[in-house]
């Protein structure tokens, strides 16, 4: 019984976390007024006083992140070299798409475009301009910059918890500033920064949400719109949801994110099918040509020549309510695209999320204003105005089978949250575990709960408007840390480029002399498919041997080194201690594989028996250098050994005038 209520929370997070959300909700509840005017007007001295820095942070996210793609850092994986995807594309891309902003584009698809063709920042309303405008502003707030802002925290947190050993937490992207300290005060400030912004960002659109989901059942079924039914509703996502973080990531998330993606593609499938199919077409070319010719000009526009609170409203907006959203989304990308190189990662996150997305905001937002500029659906406009949450479901009016894809959107929205709500707590649960991804099952239920009764209390005090505000406040602080951590990221990654440099190694036996002193030994070694048992006996007899001539050699220089052998897996290492600054290791492994058809001749081998064979391979502090020592003499191993400290000397000497980044090891 002791072991299913085991623990693995860390307190100096998980405790303050949990007292600011009791705190921060009571007062809410009870003063609601004023802790929305409190928080409204922190929100707007922010964005008219720190827009600048918005603006200019998610240009910079966007650009740094396309950079990482195009240059040679873009080759290094995000975890060790040889290590490979845990999911199939079509099961990732699901997962990035369902927690990043689905939702989202359920709420905003049809009533955005719509918002902004009647009330343009610049131009005349209602007219042919600012409906392109529309357009263009939508893909601007849905584009390549939403998705470059998870991108950077996704990248950080993979890039130094899978490749270099740091917990996969928030507070490891400030290693580069602040080392082991993140492991302290610092640290934990961080992460407790980021479960509030997760928790109360994932409350917040659950609160909203169910706001849609209500109109949406008003508009089938005469459920009528209240209190009673929200909080029913919240109830029943929470319960969903709770069931799916309990059933975790590869059985529940991922399974109800392909859910997701696949009612999606029917949808926008059926309104491209049902609507204006060739307009649409034309439409999404001429958005996305429109939306790249502007994008610089778009990116710094803060309108300053021409004043406005336009700018406040809609695209501060979204660029902090990304950012208070990065640790939740990005993490979660993070967790699932271990394996992957950093140009796979990018391209992955950045360019086709954003490729649907364009496709729905066209399908679903070119439709809306055609429907009302040509097929005079002007209702929908004054729809759209009068209750944002009964957008989509008077869009749908217009379409054959009305009611029967309104449910299927109904139905879409509820997977969606649900997505979102067990995503936030599987988040929440490792960031207030210190990076730890496996921990017990009730910790995930009281985060999944702890959504719902804060969305549930804060609907009923009136109090969703402040909780959003004071998320967008949380992104002020953590828009420094995304800097900070973009630039730690890159001297990490110029530290490593180094280090791929100065330890570029194949065997090569001409180097080194003979193997077993004859061109036949070489052969014979060449054509040999040897048995797992043989590669193992070899590792621990003569690479353990060459090992320990190797470091007698480097005892002698005083030099304090450590031999081990693990005879049961077949590995020797070799490490020798550089004091304060990375350590030399020397690892041989080995690695079984499927013994080829072409091992053998027939005649010698004509049944198969031998199915399996084994290599002896050499890894240093990076992963697997992919090469095969099995055979060679120890004194041939002696000097591969030493060649590698040779280079690994010259990495240290190279990165001399650098400050060490992350521990490889």
């Amino acid at each position: 019984m002791k072991n299913n209520f085991k623990t693995t929370i860390l307190k100096p997070v998980f405790i303050p976390s949990v007292l600011f959300i009791v705190l921060l909700v009571a007062f809410t509840m009870i003063m609601p007024q004023i802790a929305n005017e409190v928080f409204s007007s922190i929100k707007n001295f922010v964005a008219e006083k720190f827009g600048w820095l918005y603006m200019s942070s998610v240009g910079i996210f966007t650009i740094f992140v396309l950079y990482l793609a195009i240059s040679p850092f873009g080759k290094f994986k995000l975890g060790p070299d040889q290590s490979k995807p845990a999911y199939s594309n079509l099961s990732w891309f699901a997962m990035l798409f369902s927690a990043g902003m689905g939702i989202g584009l359920m709420f905003w698809g049809v009533a955005e475009p719509v918002m902004h063709y009647v009330s343009p920042p610049v131009g005349t309303p209602e007219s042919i301009e600012s409906a392109k405008l529309a357009m263009n502003i939508v893909f601007f707030h849905w584009g390549l910059h939403a998705w470059g802002i998870y991108a950077v925290v996704g990248l950080v947190l993979a890039y130094f918890s899978f490749r270099h050993g740091l917990p996969l937490s928030i507070r490891s992207a400030l290693y580069p500033l602040v080392g082991d300290k993140i492991y302290g005060g610092i640290g934990h400030s961080v992460d407790t920064i980021a479960v509030l912004g997760t928790i109360f960002g994932v409350a917040t659109s659950l609160g909203f949400g169910v706001l849609q989901i209500n109109s949406g059942l008003n508009y089938l079924f005469d459920i009528p719109v209240g209190i009673s039914t929200q909080i029913v509703l919240i109830a029943i996502i929470t319960t969903f949801a709770t069931i799916s973080v309990v059933l975790g990531l590869d059985t529940g998330i991922k399974r109800l994110s392909e859910l997701n993606l696949y009612l999606a593609c029917f949808l926008v499938l059926f309104i491209f099918l049902a609507g204006p199919t060739f307009f649409l077409l034309n439409a999404y070319i001429q958005n996305i040509g429109s939306y790249l010719s502007n994008i610089v000009f778009m990116t710094f526009n803060q309108y300053a020549y021409d004043k406005t609170s336009w700018i406040n409203s809609w695209t501060l907006f979204y660029w902090a309510w990304w950012i208070a959203w990065a640790p939740f989304v990005g993490m979660f990308i993070a967790r699932v695209s271990r394996g992957r190189t950093i140009r796979e990662f990018v391209i992955g996150v950045l360019f086709v999320p954003v490729g649907f997305t364009f496709m729905w905001m066209t399908v679903f937002g070119n439709s809306a204003l055609n429907a009302i500029m040509h097929e005079g659906f002007s209702g929908l406009s004054t729809a759209v105005s009068a209750d944002v949450s009964t957008a989509l479901f008077k869009f749908l009016e217009h379409f054959p089978f009305s009611s029967f894809i309104s449910v299927i959107a109904i139905l879409l929205v509820v997977t969606f949250f649900v997505t979102s709500s067990d995503s936030g707590s599987l988040v929440v649960d490792t960031i207030a575990s210190g990076g730890k991804d496996n921990n017990p099952v009730w910790q995930r239920i009281f985060w999944s709960i702890t959504e719902g009764v804060v969305a549930i209390a804060l609907l009923l005090a009136g109090g969703l408007g402040a909780l959003q505000s004071a998320s967008i406040i949380i992104a002020l602080p953590f828009a420094i840390i995304m800097l900070i951590a973009c630039w730690g990221l890159y001297k990490a990654l110029k530290l490593e480029s180094i280090r791929y440099e100065s330890l570029q190694h194949h065997m090569n036996a001409g180097r080194h002399g003979k193997i077993s002193g004859t061109w036949q030994s070489r052969l014979s070694r060449i054509i040999e498919f040897p048995k797992v048992d043989e590669t193992k006996r070899f590792i621990n007899e003569n690479v353990f041997n060459a090992m320990n001539i190797v470091k007698k050699e480097l005892n002698s220089y005083s030099w304090n080194v450590d031999v081990s052998n693990d005879k049961v897996s077949g590995i020797s290492a070799i490490r020798v201690e550089h004091s304060d600054d990375f350590d030399f290791i020397y690892e041989v492994r080995s690695r079984s594989y499927d013994t080829p058809s072409y091992a053998y001749p027939e005649s010698v081998n004509p049944t198969k028996q031998q199915k399996k064979y084994a290599r002896a391979e050499v890894y240093l502090q990076d992963g697997n250098k992919a090469y095969d020592i099995y055979g060679y003499d120890e004194d041939v191993i002696a000097t591969d050994i030493i060649d590698q400290f040779e280079k690994h000397r010259h990495f240290l000497h190279n990165t001399s005038t650098l400050n060490p980044v992350v521990p490889i090891d």
